[in-house]
């Protein structure tokens, strides 16, 4: 079908090189160890790397030589983000869809009962995730602009940021839908939204109109340049990402990294969140489908791979993956994490009512997930394992997005506000909402990563503050 972009948006289209791609691959194959090296090396100082640079990294496959760039990315990790980890958790809306997207369980195809919470249903769902301790959400709906258009999507921002709660309230909303005009992402900006997120699913042109048959959805050009018409609209925190398992994750990372840097050009600042998801069986999709499944080990490299080559992104891990081997990847350069997750419309409220689940034909998840603890549980284990959860909302509050966060991250000088502001939303967790073994390994943990805060006056100043929460005051930040 014909692009439907605009005559003035034309210039956009078309960067996605494919050519480029497959010869930057082919070149990386000749690089020696010793060149690999020096690369792992450059990425430890945190000045990100090349295309070129990170195809020689795709394609080493020397086991050492990987235990070294596992090293670096850990390195990177601890130096820009120490050991925080977010948390947040998507909230489905609508499963209305027109896209036939032969990988999603919302696909126009499937037969299973369609909904879309009313702003009562909606309040009940955050009225959910609030009591386990969330204060960062990711809205997310299908593609259907008579059952979920942009009106209904603001009506649900407004609500979820107008509802207030005995221990708090939703202080950041992201948003996951499909992409619109500027004029429509100049309405998302004026609601007040956290980041603007799209997934591309795969930036091979083939695979695309291959797994995007029908559907608004199967316009390359339109979706592909998206993230411009946002930043065009004053949306300065903007994420993507590829669905792991749909075409070459080498080529699939080097054309994300294409788009990051085409981003960087055009408007002076890149992606603020890299989305990693892999691949997971869904209503009416089997994984025998997909011949470019990507295995532990490979989806390992391509965390490490991506915090040296884009150190300042954050990097989003989704509970599709299991639970034991997300705790193995926060030490690779995951920053941000879900816990919790509900994939389908009305899940929370589901799960939290105990009653049996209701049968496929009634409702359908976007995608099946691995991890199934509860945050609280999550929260323990990430504790367990020497890292400080975060449920800061401050910087996007304070007006410290797009390029301003950047700023702030690459001097440093971030560490000043993210290390304190985690430590004290955390401290709210522990005591609105966690589980006496949770609160153990909290305050040991709030206790190590207090005494890691180098500067004197704002440890002292981050110590007031955890009393005064104490006290029964919240939502204090640096």
């Amino acid at each position: 079908m014909p692009s439907k972009l605009p005559g003035t948006d034309q210039q956009f289209a078309g960067f996605i090189r494919e050519d480029e791609i497959h010869d930057t691959l082919a070149a990386g194959k000749q690089a020696s160890n010793e060149a690999v090296r020096r690369i792992i090396a450059k990425g430890r100082a945190a000045g990100g790397l090349s295309l070129a640079e990170t195809a020689a990294l795709l394609q080493n496959g020397d086991p050492v030589i990987q235990q070294e760039l596992f090293d670096a990315a850990r390195e990177v990790k601890l130096k820009i983000y120490g050991k925080r980890l977010v948390l947040f958790a998507p909230l489905y809306v609508s499963d209305y869809c027109l896209n036939n997207c032969l990988y999603c369980g919302y696909r126009r195809d499937n037969i299973f009962r369609r909904s879309r919470l009313t702003q009562e249903e909606l309040a009940e769902e955050v009225r959910v995730l609030e009591s386990l301790g969330h204060k960062r959400l990711a809205l997310e709906a299908g593609e259907h602009p008579d059952a979920c258009p942009l009106d209904y999507i603001l009506d649900c921002i407004n609500t979820i940021y107008s509802l207030k709660f005995k221990n708090g309230s939703i202080r950041r909303i992201n948003v996951n839908i499909a992409a619109t005009t500027v004029e429509e992402y100049a309405r998302l900006k004026a609601a007040r939204i956290g980041t603007y997120i799209l997934f591309q699913e795969t930036y091979h042109r083939d695979t695309y109109r291959r797994m995007h048959p029908e559907g608004p959805k199967s316009d390359y050009d339109w979706h592909t340049t998206a993230h411009h018409r946002a930043m065009q609209a004053g949306i300065d925190d903007v994420g993507f990402g590829v669905l792991l398992g749909l075409y070459d994750y080498k080529f699939e990372l080097l054309a994300m990294l294409m788009h990051a840097r085409e981003l960087e050009e055009t408007f002076g600042v890149g992606p603020h969140t890299i989305s990693v998801p892999r691949l997971r069986p869904a209503f009416g999709v089997t994984l025998d489908q997909f011949p470019h499944l990507v295995p532990d080990e490979d989806f390992a490299r391509i965390v490490a791979i991506l915090r040296l080559a884009v150190p300042y992104t954050g990097l989003i891990l989704s509970t599709r993956e299991r639970a034991a081997f997300r705790d193995q990847l926060l030490d690779l350069g995951v920053s941000q994490t879900s816990a919790g997750s509900c994939t389908g419309v009305g899940g929370y409220r589901r799960e939290n009512s105990k009653a049996e689940p209701e049968e496929t034909l009634d409702t359908a998840p976007q995608f099946s997930v691995d991890d199934h603890r509860s945050p609280d549980q999550v929260l323990q284990s990430i504790c367990q394992a020497g890292y400080l959860p975060s449920y800061c909302t401050a910087c996007y509050r304070q007006g410290r997005t797009g390029d301003r966060f950047m700023e702030l991250a690459k001097s440093g000088k971030i560490q000043d506000v993210c290390q304190p502001n985690a430590i004290l939303t955390f401290k709210e967790y522990l005591l609105d909402y966690g589980s006496p073994q949770t609160k153990q390994a909290g305050e040991e943990a709030i206790g190590l990563h207090l005494a890691e805060i180098k500067n004197g006056k704002l440890r002292a100043e981050t110590a007031e503050k955890l009393q005064r929460i104490e006290q029964g005051e919240r939502d204090l930040y640096m």
